[in-house]
């Protein structure tokens, strides 16, 4: 058996293979695109449930949505997909959508207006971590049916107020509003889960791939959708294997085991650079760096703390070190290129300043746990983060896990600190300011798992009606303001200290084109990829 029979079968370079212990493979097939990543996030497939950065990689693949980005015009935003057209009403509270004619699932069944309704309305009934994109425009699981409607060929959804029209597009462009096929999902129901526990480990979508296998922790397979209606991609197969540490996907891309490695630190981008054969791409991400501090911690609500953290961080020793390259200095929740984004950075490393603000507070000898998932870059920062922390009187025991094992307890409230990534979900401003800095009901009955403010157990201030206020607003300059406002107040007042944003530097194989990551927006797309 071959090298690349072996990997479509599953198997995977894991963290256990030493990179010294590596078996040399033949350059990768030409129709075939294999791809080094972290892909232990992924906890599910299903497009009304998945949240995480790498299942989102996976859907975009394989759903396609009423409107969506052109991977080779990102600039131009949302445009047509499986909606050919759409119309507002005049009061901007509803819009329709007339479906692409001739478009089939994988299955073969033709892509219905019954379908998109049947998905947005499902999606909402599920109520996973994600569904508050959806119901932040009033739907809920009472009136989604008479709040998304069919009417022949056209499908409408109707909000509980009138939004800028551009905000309701945005949010169905994220995987959430990926559109799956009715009648499949609904034959693989189980006790009226409307197919959820199928869709976890298999798919039902129209677009260029559709799922072949997922192995989690060790490998995603995609098979090319011949009857794409955008083109039959020329990759065949699509394999991404997990594949945790730089050096492991340096050698492998250097002697041609896979086409892109997507998790080197600067150290192997500096190598890699001089191989021949092989390019780096530099691109802006919208994923932030961040550090959240559980409000129910007694020492950690307190403003002062809060403040004397955000002094205890070497930014700028950071990023020149081990992060050069990487990530830039980004203090503020929107990413840069975004409406609204800023580039004020306030905060710089201070521990005689942290010290005498812990003093006011009464805060000494704390003893703190943060929770890091297992990747280089995030344990180090936090790392970082420790030793300096120390010199301020603060103990910091760092839990290292999986991502499923830290997100679990993050979204529990139950972490004294947190230390990870966030990316936006969709290209506007709302996407970031309406979970950073947004939380209607702080109760832990309210279970807003999505609400970063609502896993810290943050009140926010007020900013919650800053936010609900700049979301309506029509004018686009205002709107900008507003927002620019907003992170100001976030800055001085919230647990959360924002640190970089980040640049994806990817190698690949000369002799790959066209492979998209999506920019800020972070829509990945495979099916434009040549070689």
């Amino acid at each position: 058996m071959n090298a690349f029979n072996r990997l479509l079968m599953g198997t995977a370079i894991g963290l256990a293979v030493s990179v010294t212990s590596i078996a040399a493979f033949a350059e990768t097939p030409g129709n075939m695109l294999v791809i080094a990543n972290r892909i232990d996030d992924i906890t599910t497939l299903d497009p009304a449930e998945s949240f995480e950065f790498a299942g989102s990689d996976v859907s975009r693949n394989i759903y396609g949505k009423l409107v969506n980005f052109d991977p080779l015009n990102l600039d131009a935003g949302y445009g047509p997909d499986l909606a050919a057209s759409w119309t507002v009403s005049d009061d901007g509270m509803t819009i329709t959508f007339t479906m692409r004619e001739g478009v089939t699932f994988h299955s073969g069944n033709p892509v219905r207006a019954e379908d998109a309704a049947f998905s947005l309305r499902r999606a909402v009934m599920l109520n996973k971590t994600p569904s508050f994109i959806l119901t932040q425009f009033g739907f809920t699981a009472d009136n989604a049916n008479d709040t998304i409607k069919v009417d022949g060929n056209t499908v409408s959804i109707t909000t509980d107020k009138r939004y800028a029209t551009s905000f309701v597009l945005n949010c169905l462009t994220s995987t959430i509003g990926g559109i799956v096929d009715k009648e499949l999902v609904m034959a693989n129901e189980v006790d009226g889960d409307m197919g959820n526990t199928w869709l976890k480990t298999n798919s039902a979508g129209s677009g260029a791939y559709s799922l072949g296998s997922w192995k989690p922790n060790e490998s995603v397979t995609l098979k090319s959708n011949a009857n794409f209606y955008a083109g039959a991609p020329a990759m065949e197969r699509v394999v991404v294997q997990h594949v945790q540490e730089s050096a492991t996907q340096r050698l492998m891309l250097e002697r041609g085991d896979i086409d892109v490695a997507r998790n080197l630190n600067p150290e192997d981008i500096a190598g890699v650079r001089s191989a021949d054969g092989v390019a780096v791409d530099d691109e802006l991400r919208g994923r932030l760096m961040y550090i959240s501090l559980n409000q129910k911690h007694p020492e950690l609500s307190k403003p002062k703390v809060r403040q004397a953290i955000k002094y205890l961080i070497d930014y700028k020793g950071m990023q020149d070190s081990f992060l050069k390259g990487q990530y830039v200095i980004h203090q503020n929740f929107l990413p840069a290129t975004y409406l609204g984004a800023v580039n004020e950075n306030p905060f710089s490393l201070n521990i005689e300043k942290a010290k005498a603000l812990l003093a006011e507070a009464g805060a000494s000898g704390m003893e703190l746990e943060v929770g890091v998932r297992e990747a280089q870059e995030r344990v180090e920062i936090t790392q970082s983060l420790q030793n300096i922390w120390a010199k301020a009187g603060i103990k910091l025991n760092i839990t290292v896990g999986t991502a499923k094992q830290i997100l679990g307890r993050y979204r529990a409230r139950e972490l004294d600190v947190y230390m990870g990534a966030w990316g936006p979900d969709y290209p506007d401003p709302h996407t970031n300011a309406g979970t950073f800095a947004y939380n209607p009901v702080n109760t832990d009955e309210a279970k807003a798992t999505g609400l970063l403010a609502w896993r810290n157990a943050w009140d926010t201030g007020g900013l919650t009606a800053k936010v609900d206020a700049a979301v309506i607003e029509g004018d686009r300059d205002v709107r900008a303001k507003m927002y620019q406002d907003i992170q100001s107040e976030f800055r001085d007042i919230s647990p959360f200290a924002v640190m970089f944003q980040k640049i994806e530097q990817t190698g690949r194989s000369e002799n790959v084109q066209d492979l998209n990551l999506g920019g800020a927006i972070t829509a990945v797309s495979y099916w434009t990829v040549t070689k």
